[in-house]
């Protein structure tokens, strides 16, 4: 087998296209749901960033934890959650991961050690960086991994993080999903520097850039850092070359880009079609075991849409439940 599957058998390896197109289908499937009125508030799709979260959560172990910001559906997909739990806390009903409460932008999963799902720009970051400490102080063999964006790249309290992970040698991946645009604001204006993994130079912490469009060169850099992290020498970072196909949130047209190279990255990169491409060249599957996944996936996406337009909305009293107020 060729080394870039790196000996994964046939099921792990249809394992992951399945999640990235599950991750996809959901995506869309919000989308849909949000024009017609059944998702409210705020909602940032993953669509085209897949191979990023399912790549790197393919190298985590049990025990580890995971914290990130608001485009945050496709990494609970990829923790093991369960995608009727997503797109019902999408939809604030009560069997939703949060109960409703948190909507898009704010699941949680202690059972899978899932974070968040942050609303304030780079706040995962310092938050990760205090689980990682945690992990540290109770020697139980766990890491963190902390992803952000180009934009929370910026922010102050990432150096801040980065001076105490590396001081500290505390266990944490954080993992910079560079998907070009920010808010909205092109890499390239907002950037003094080409690469935000360069930035770790400063406070003595190891980084790449890596093709996060390739889910199996995501794989092999992440085993890389994960093998760093976990042999008590501090924290890594990289940095994801990806690309999001809709705009920031649902209410952005995403006008400062074109349409042609929205197509281009579509037509030419796109993480589904690439992990398609090196199964069937490597001989791994035949176009009909893909089409059985497509079909498997197809068939939960209408159950999961039962499920949660079926779920009550939380009841009145759910207002006073875990919100923890102090003296």
């Amino acid at each position: 087998m060729s080394n870039k599957l790196r000996g994964q058998s046939k099921e792990q390896l249809l394992k992951l296209y399945y999640e990235m197109l599950l991750i996809r289908r959901l995506e869309e499937k919000s989308g849909q749901l949000y024009g017609m009125g059944k998702i409210a508030g705020f909602c940032h799709l993953y669509i085209g960033q897949e191979a990023v979260v399912v790549g790197i959560q393919s190298c985590a172990k049990e025990g580890d934890s995971v914290i990130t910001a608001y485009r945050d559906h496709g990494h609970m997909i990829a923790c093991g959650l369960d995608p009727r739990g997503v797109l019902a806390e999408l939809m604030g009903r009560i069997d939703g991961l949060s109960k409703g409460k948190g909507g898009s932008m704010h699941m949680f999963s202690k059972e899978k050690n899932f974070y968040g799902g942050h609303g304030i720009v780079g706040a995962q970051v310092p938050l990760g960086t205090g689980l990682a400490l945690a992990h540290k102080y109770e020697k139980d063999g766990g890491m963190v991994f902390a992803y952000f964006g180009d934009g929370a790249a910026n922010q102050g309290q990432v150096y801040e993080a980065y001076n105490m992970a590396s001081l500290w040698k505390l266990p944490i991946l954080y993992i910079i999903e560079n998907n070009r645009y920010s808010m909205g604001t092109s890499v390239a204006r907002h950037s003094c520097t080409d690469h935000f993994y360069s930035r770790g130079e400063g406070f003595n912490i190891p980084g790449e850039l890596v093709d996060g469009m390739d889910i199996f060169t995501v794989q092999e850099a992440t085993e890389k850092a994960v093998n760093h992290v976990r042999s008590g020498k501090g924290p890594y970072i990289l940095e994801m070359d990806t690309y999001r196909y809709k705009g920031h949130s649902m209410s952005d047209p995403g006008r400062y880009r074109t349409k042609e190279e929205v197509d281009s990255i579509k037509t030419e990169n796109d993480p589904l079609l690439n992990c398609k491409k090196d199964l069937l060249d490597h001989g791994i599957c035949t176009e009909e075991d893909l089409k059985v996944i497509d079909q498997q996936v197809k068939d939960l996406m209408k159950e999961v849409v039962e499920f949660s337009e079926a779920s009550p909305e939380p009841e009145a009293h759910e207002l006073y439940t875990d919100v923890l107020i102090g003296e």
